[in-house]
């Protein structure tokens, strides 16, 4: 299926983008009478041209937003704000662009758009302690926002506060306590706690628990979660090989891992759907189409590090 002008470009393929970027001429032309997905083109438009590094295409479009909804609107200030941000050509140019965000903020501190921008660009400039405090910050203000939880966690991750980067997730969850994605997010982020040189015996023990839960429970909510089961294949395989040294409970007796038997299931669970979708996929069968080709490498390599050939 063709990628649309009505969906947000951010997570496209490169390629996808570019057909994006390349209707730009056509779009640009417009029509004599609004309608209601008008506005949408134009702002998807601007992104997808950003990411393929059409700067002139992306300005007419921020001029036809800004003449339509004005200067002062605080989703035109954002998006102009960005296309500055793609435009600066060195880090002056960008520390710019972040005073112009200080101050903007210090007329309205509740513009949330130019808020995230700026958490964005502290982030891009590297200052990662100060995207975290901002964000530590506006949660503060907003603490429903389960975008902003799950952006702070991944700061939290990137400098290996693992502790910090789960609580943050668990965040997410409660607002959103059916996402997939996120359940195996966290038993990412959980497994690596657990096998990091600092965890201790009981420590990493708990992680690992807490982690086959996680994935487990993404894969009860979608089965055809490519993820969750590459992190449940993980943590079964690390838990069988390391039999002889678990304690089935923790002194504080906050968790029980499940019996070896169990664990072999979901191992043998986790390596037949692993084996299923790195087939289907690979064939390019109608309905296993939508995996991302390098996750399905790295289930297919997992695999074979098992002995596993498909």
């Amino acid at each position: 299926m063709a990628p649309s002008l009505l969906f947000n470009p951010a997570k496209l393929p490169p390629s996808e983008a570019l057909q994006l970027a390349q209707q730009a001429p056509v779009v640009l032309q417009g029509s004599s009478s609004e309608t209601v997905d008008q506005w949408a083109t134009y702002e998807n438009l601007l992104l997808a041209c950003l990411r393929t590094g059409d700067d002139e295409a992306a300005a007419k479009c921020m001029d036809q937003l800004e003449a339509r909804f004005g200067p002062d609107n605080e989703r035109v200030m954002a998006l102009r704000g960005l296309l500055s941000e793609a435009q600066a050509e060195n880090n002056g140019e960008l520390e710019a662009v972040l005073k112009q965000y200080d101050a903007i903020l210090e007329g309205n501190s509740t513009n949330l758009p130019i808020t995230k921008r700026r958490i964005a660009l502290l982030r891009s400039m590297g200052r990662v302690s100060d995207a975290a405090t901002a964000l530590v910050q506006l949660l503060d203000f907003s603490p429903t926002d389960a975008e902003a939880w799950s952006e702070l966690s991944d700061l939290y991750f990137t400098q290996g506060l693992y502790s910090q980067a789960i609580y943050a997730l668990e965040e997410v969850l409660l607002l959103s306590p059916n996402a997939w994605n996120i359940h195996a997010r966290l038993g990412e982020v959980q497994y690596m706690a657990a096998t990091t040189s600092g965890s201790g015996g009981g420590s990493q023990q708990k992680y690992l628990a807490e982690a086959l839960k996680r994935f487990a429970r993404s894969i009860e909510l979608c089965d055809d979660y490519l993820r969750g089961y590459y992190g449940l294949k993980l943590v079964t395989t690390r838990l069988l090989k390391e039999q002889a040294k678990q304690a089935k409970q923790t002194d504080d007796g906050e968790f029980t891992l499940p019996d070896p038997k169990t664990i072999e299931r979901l191992d043998e669970l986790a390596t037949a759907k692993l084996s299923e979708i790195v087939r289907h996929s690979t064939l390019k069968d109608r309905g296993w189409r939508g995996y991302d080709e390098r996750e399905v490498a790295a289930a297919r390599e997992l695999l074979s590090q098992n002995g596993i050939e498909r």
